[in-house]
């Protein structure tokens, strides 16, 4: 397995590698200081090879990323996160340790679920989203493209979070959210439109 991108989140991914015994072939980064990650070189200005997990956190980089390399990309889980055999997860995506994906959930290309997060039965994770540790989110939540739920937030079911938003850490969400919000607390309520 390849990775693109050789900062904090790569460093996760490369234990969840580790303890699948999968092999770490090539890193790949842009800045020039970066020559070396966990023992492993880093290239510059390579061509990229597949199969590549981006090893990016930011959700907007790892879409447009993903969108301009014509390659096979992978996925990484790690054998302590619990996933239900009626779950869906497509490429790109990284389920961390600790997470819980319930049945008849589908997660999107290139998203991240993040340490311990819990998502329960017929959710519907679109693609480039990143579920923070220790999030819950409870049956039939839908979160939209690109959107980040922040560390700790709770999700009550049924609630849809639209596209390219942010819920800020430990909010409670109990009524639907717009696209290109800011969104926090308890209860969770709209701060700020973001482009």
């Amino acid at each position: 397995m390849n990775l693109y991108g050789a900062g904090g989140h790569a460093k996760v991914i490369i234990d969840i590698l580790r303890a699948n015994d999968q092999s770490i072939d090539i890193l790949f980064d842009d800045n020039d200081l970066v020559y070396n990650i966990l023992g492993y070189h880093v290239e510059h200005n390579s061509n990229v090879q597949g199969p590549l997990i981006i090893s990016i956190g930011d959700n907007l980089i790892r879409k447009r990323l993903s969108l301009s390399l014509n390659i096979e990309f992978g996925k990484a889980i790690h054998p302590s996160a619990i996933i239900s055999q009626e779950a869906a997860i497509e490429v790109g995506t990284v389920v961390m340790q600790g997470a819980i994906i319930q049945s008849c959930t589908t997660i999107g290309k290139h998203c991240i679920i993040n340490t311990g997060a819990s998502i329960d039965h017929e959710c519907c994770i679109d693609n480039y989203v990143h579920i923070s540790p220790h999030s819950t989110l409870c049956g039939q939540v839908h979160i939209g493209e690109g959107s980040l739920i922040g560390a700790g937030s709770v999700i009550i079911p049924g609630i849809t979070i639209g596209k390219w938003s942010i819920i800020g850490a430990g909010s409670v969400v109990t009524r639907d959210i717009p696209d290109h919000v800011l969104a926090l607390g308890n209860r969770c309520r709209i701060i700020k439109k973001i482009e």
